[in-house]
């Protein structure tokens, strides 16, 4: 049975997962409402959202776009209002972009990646800190998706690399800035998860020495696990860094 509290709202725990429209977040989403908990799902499609939460009673739509401040203020606001509070967040919403050297690479579409993958975490960070920090009881959990890229670039990768990189510093300072308040930061580093975006690696992907070959990849559902295991710790247990592959990808002596 589930618990209630005064008001009679159910206390099933509650996250809300950005990019939840396909892949990594659409998957990771599923998981956790398999899990048990209330899901918040971030995007900008409705129609994709609506195909990720397939008419789950706990699934809760949340169409928006994550580099505007005003929509993510006002849609984390309104599921913490509805849900009484806000237990975790999956920063997961990002995008790559086609490997080239870095003056091939237009200013445009660098600040287009900026703006979703950095920008966009930081400002969904923000404002599920903020939830926490002012609800009670104080407390909760930020997930950011990271990459293997926040450690070893790909060729071709400058815009990516650097963001994933950014993430890693912004990891470890909500992480830091948290512990007053009981809120825990942690990073889930995805390499060759098969998703569509990484789809071109069972093709054939542009290795360090310059040549062509396809990459082993690993079944979307491990990362979705992994994250349900960071997100279901106690508060007192934090997952700091996780590195998520498929075994024998080219990662480590990448380079």
């Amino acid at each position: 049975m589930t618990a209630r509290d005064r008001k009679g709202r159910s206390m099933s725990k509650t996250i809300i997962i950005t990019g939840a429209g396909s892949g990594v977040g659409r998957v990771t989403a599923q998981a956790f409402l398999e899990a048990g908990w209330r899901v918040g799902l971030v995007g900008r499609r409705a129609a994709a959202l609506e195909e990720t939460a397939a008419g789950h009673v706990n699934a809760r739509v949340m169409a928006c776009d994550v580099t505007s401040e005003a929509q993510v203020d006002a849609a984390f606001a309104a599921a913490s209002a509805e849900w009484g509070r806000l237990d975790a967040l999956f920063n997961n919403a990002g995008v790559s972009l086609k490997g080239a050297p870095i003056d091939e690479i237009s200013v445009d579409d660098w600040r287009n990646l900026m703006d979703i993958n950095l920008n966009g975490s930081f400002i969904c960070a923000r404002a599920a800190f903020g939830l926490m920090r002012r609800q009670d009881p104080q407390g909760g959990r930020i997930i950011n998706n990271g990459s293997v890229s926040a450690y070893v670039p790909r060729w071709g990768s400058a815009a990516y690399t650097a963001s994933k990189h950014a993430i890693t510093g912004l990891t470890r300072t909500i992480s830091l800035d948290g512990r007053p308040f009981n809120i825990a930061c942690g990073q889930i580093d995805i390499g060759n998860a098969l998703t569509e975006m990484a789809r071109t690696m069972t093709t054939g992907m542009p290795q360090a020495d310059g040549s062509i070959a396809i990459e082993p990849v690993m079944d979307v559902s491990n990362v979705a696990r992994s994250v349900v295991h960071m997100a279901e710790l106690p508060s007192e247990a934090n997952v700091q860094f996780m590195t998520v592959m498929a075994t024998n990808m080219p990662f480590i002596g990448r380079g």
